[in-house]
């Protein structure tokens, strides 16, 4: 059976065999004060800086998920209000997670082959704490690149830029240095399990948390900064999921590697998908469309039959999702995603759904 759904999705085989040593050494009931756990964030930490290409004067910490990390940002760093740019749900949904903190929070949504236009955005750098955008929409399958992400940062002013990344980091060598904040989850381009998520803060991020010194929640970013400095967390952490990602991150290629393998997959699937099957790009714009969340267009009958078809297959094809739920297919370009799935899915289309 392969998985192409974006998550939570494939994971690496290896995985099996990190569970198992896991459990034979002693990690599931490892003490998260002991320098048996905290050698292992260290060494977690230094390895998604150097594989990943983190600044070394950014600060990484560990959260439940993404999610997460939206109402972090909320209550300890929002002491006004955010500025959301978004184009699907994932987008929206932190929009409202921050008004349900900060009322004043607000947004403006976007068309899937539109990039917005900077100058334009309606936000005030003097009244506005955070600008907030989803790099990477996994429900609508888009994509900010480099060069719109470079423009908003030179625009800020006094605010701060987060990024979304959740379908993106581990997958894309993202350019840290032009945003503050930038967090993910690793149940799609890590191929881990849910359960984990990252939180990435530039040395600006981390001297606004301090002067705003919030700490009435149990996940305040101040008493998650201050036990960083040695390497531990200010609640009882994921352990497990930590070690998980370590032992990923330690047999990992450098990120400019993975980066371009997945985006020479994504040029030849929607080459592959434009020309020679019934089903059509979600998003017809080269420039907006995601490297690693491949969506599918076509008519809710022929989308259920293909489903229904690859599964017997053992293709299990991700689902559309909210208004799109139907009419849309999403393929994981996930890096735990193999070669060797990406050419049983073309054979499957070649055969079963020629254009």
């Amino acid at each position: 059976m392969y998985t192409f759904n974006p998550g939570p999705a494939a994971v690496y085989p290896a995985v099996r065999q990190y569970l198992q040593d896991a459990f034979d050494q002693g990690w599931l009931s490892a003490p998260h004060r002991s320098e048996k756990v905290i050698s292992l964030v260290r060494q977690t930490v230094a390895d998604l800086k150097v594989k990943l290409n983190i600044p070394q004067d950014y600060t990484v910490l560990f959260t439940s998920s993404a999610t997460e990390c939206w109402e972090i940002l909320a209550q300890s760093l929002t002491p006004r209000r955010s500025f959301h740019l978004y184009n699907g749900d994932f987008g929206q949904k932190w929009l409202k997670y921050a008004q349900a903190i900060r009322p004043e929070s607000t947004g403006l949504q976007f068309g899937l082959e539109e990039l917005p236009d900077v100058a334009r955005l309606p936000f005030g750098p003097e009244d506005t704490d955070l600008v907030c955008i989803t790099q990477n929409e996994t429900s609508t399958a888009t994509q900010l690149r480099e060069g719109f992400i470079l423009n908003l940062f030179n625009r800020l002013g006094g605010a701060l830029l987060a990024v979304d990344a959740t379908s993106s980091m581990g997958g894309l060598n993202l350019k840290f240095i032009k945003a503050d904040i930038w967090f993910a989850s690793v149940q799609k381009n890590f191929g881990l399990p849910a359960g984990l998520g990252i939180l990435v803060l530039s040395p600006r991020a981390v001297a606004q948390a301090k002067q705003i010194g919030e700490k009435g929640h149990y996940n305040s970013l101040t008493a998650m900064l201050s036990q960083m400095l040695n390497h531990q967390t200010n609640y009882t952490p994921n352990v497990l999921g930590i070690y998980l990602l370590s032992r990923i991150m330690a047999e990992r290629e450098p990120i400019k590697t993975v980066h371009q393998h997945l985006v020479d997959r994504a040029e030849k699937l929607y080459q592959f998908f434009e020309q020679a099957t019934p089903l059509t790009p979600l998003v017809a714009n080269s420039e907006t469309r995601s490297t690693t969340v491949i969506g599918l267009r076509g008519e809710a009958a022929l989308i259920e039959e293909i489903k229904r078809r690859a599964l017997e297959q053992g293709l299990h094809l991700g689902s559309g999702y909210g208004p799109l739920k139907s009419t849309t297919i999403r393929i994981a370009n996930f890096p735990a995603v193999p070669d060797a799935a990406m050419e049983a899915l073309v054979q499957f289309f070649v055969k079963e759904f020629p254009g």
